[in-house]
């Protein structure tokens, strides 16, 4: 006898929007979550706003998956953008569109879209229980339901959303992985992405603080090709470097002997930009070098880039050489940062890796090793750029998932 017609494995954005899809289908669906209350991760998510998706259109927002984003064609193609949008607006969460399309909750709380989702849970009958899933039960070939420290629990079919293992103390412990490796699935060894990269040498950490805003950012390897290019916000820290463009770079971080190098005047070319500093040195002749740098360079970044260029910090304005002022209008169109690495994956916004895209059917989510298996959100090796896209993956396999699931053929 089975309990429920379908189980949802993990209370987070993906395992929710997965059990209201299949409930509103008419399935009777439990959703288990190890934590005592659900949408632990989605309250941190943009900083405690909630990015909720982009607003672009499905094919930009495949643009935006560096990985694996051919596999979500079907899925954000069924569920793109503007329905994520009109889901939560016609449940009273008005939404809003800000820079680089991001869309948030008006409330500016990613507490609304939490809110919005239990109530639609709580509407559509799907009962949520506090449990920690030890192994999901397969007969013959199908998925029949799952174990918990209390007992089995019978369905007809299993959806498993059980996060990646960014940010563990919302509980992405990588339980989902081991599951799924237990029924046979492929898993790509997770990694951090969107997480901050590491440096070598003190020049970061002497910046720590700084916060450039418009800054072009390439992102090379060790033969100089662009593995990623970018332009915006980028932080210094104590052990290397974060920010928007940083964290989109990681994405693309194979192995090592990467350089991140620095436009950091973007709107001006080399020869403006070597007349603007003709202009300042001109303006301070009578400064040291470290004084008259201040309009052009932020104080903090004066010392390193001196130091890079061998300039005596003491040294007269109208003493620089002419192959000096050179040097340096180079230097600040390609600033280069050494990266030894990522950030430990605990620190990343989201996990790259997880469950083998090509043992799932992407216009399901269905596993193809096990029927009544499916699959949504961030256990799929499928990760995306800092901008809303990841929540968008979520929501799109999650509908895809829950539809499929809802409408399974019982052979067991």
């Amino acid at each position: 006898m089975k309990d429920f017609d379908g189980i949802v494995i993990g209370g987070g954005p993906a395992g929710m929007f997965a059990a209201i899809t299949a409930a509103r289908r008419g399935s009777r669906v439990l959703l288990l979550e190890r934590n005592p209350r659900l949408g632990k991760k989605l309250l941190i998510t943009g900083k405690g706003r909630c990015n909720v998706t982009n607003d672009c259109a499905a094919q930009d927002i495949l643009q935006n998956v560096p990985r694996n984003g051919r596999f979500l064609y079907s899925a954000v193609t069924a569920f793109p953008p503007e329905r994520v949008k009109a889901f939560f607006e016609e449940r009273g969460c008005p939404l809003k569109t800000e820079r680089g399309n991001r869309v948030f909750p008006v409330s500016d709380r990613a507490a609304s879209i939490l809110e919005c989702l239990q109530t639609e849970l709580r509407q559509w009958g799907v009962t949520v229980k506090t449990a920690r899933v030890q192994h999901i039960l397969e007969k013959d070939g199908h998925a029949v339901g799952v174990q918990i420290q209390e007992g089995q629990i019978r369905a007809d079919w299993v959806i498993l959303a059980t996060g990646g293992v960014s940010y563990p103390t919302t509980g992405s412990t990588g339980d989902g992985y081991r599951m799924a490796s237990e029924l046979g699935h492929t898993i790509i060894a997770p990694e951090g992405s969107l997480v901050p990269l590491e440096a070598q040498g003190s020049d970061c950490p002497e910046m720590q603080g700084l916060s450039l805003r418009n800054v072009g950012v390439k992102l090379v390897n060790a033969k100089g090709k662009i593995l990623y290019r970018d332009f915006g916000e980028l932080l210094f820290t104590h052990f290397g470097v974060s920010g928007p463009t940083v964290l989109s770079a990681s994405c693309h971080l194979k192995g090592e002997g990467c350089r991140l190098i620095l436009d950091l005047k973007p709107a001006l070319e080399e020869g403006k930009l070597y007349d603007r500093l003709c202009r300042d040195l001109a303006m301070y002749q009578n400064r040291g070098m470290e004084n008259a740098l201040t309009d052009l360079l932020p104080r903090s970044m004066i010392p390193v880039v001196l130091r890079r260029l061998n300039i005596d910090p003491a040294l007269l304005a109208n003493a620089l050489t002419r192959e000096k002022r050179r040097a340096m209008v180079e230097l600040l169109k390609g600033f280069s940062i050494d990266i030894t690495g990522k950030r430990p994956v605990a620190e990343a916004i989201i996990t790259s890796g997880g469950v083998k895209v090509s043992e799932i059917d992407p216009k399901t989510m269905a596993s193809k090793k096990v029927e009544g298996l499916f699959f949504a959100g961030e256990i799929l090796d499928c990760d995306a750029y800092t901008g809303g896209f990841n929540l968008q993956i979520a929501w799109a396999s999650a509908y895809a998932a829950g539809n499929a699931a809802a409408a399974t053929e019982i052979r067991h």
